[in-house]
């Protein structure tokens, strides 16, 4: 069975950091396109960092560029998110996504429906609050 599970998130005061995994089980995560959605109350889903399965090539959305950075460790099966700078609006349940059929990070972080995707984890919350 095909298994991502997130860790990592908390409650954290403006401008603070965290830093998010996405641990992989039952398949080898270095044949996937691996991505970290967030969606909050109310809200769209969004793309928020994407990256590819072995060039090291990335892809952000607008709203965290500069601020965050997708990594991943194949050898661990493992992709992660560092947080920097946090602000209120970043507010959301963060979730990771893989997808072996997709070919580019900005394809994957364009968020399609989660039902064309091969697998997807439950998510970790994150609050940016004082």
């Amino acid at each position: 069975q095909l298994q991502l599970v997130e860790s990592g998130g908390g409650l954290v005061q403006p401008g603070g950091s965290l830093r998010l995994s996405c641990g992989a089980s039952g398949f080898t995560l270095d044949h996937y396109v691996v991505g970290w959605f967030r969606q909050a109350p109310g809200k769209e889903r969004e793309g928020v960092a994407c990256i590819s399965r072995s060039d090291g090539q990335t892809h952000y959305a607008r709203s965290v560029k500069g601020r965050f950075t997708i990594t991943r460790d194949n050898a661990k099966n493992t992709a992660y998110l560092q947080m920097n700078s946090l602000k209120p609006e970043d507010t959301a349940n963060y979730f990771c996504v893989a997808d072996s059929v997709i070919q580019t990070v900005a394809g994957l972080c364009s968020a399609p429906p989660l039902g064309t995707l091969d697998v997807w984890g439950q998510g970790t919350l994150v609050t940016v609050s004082s």
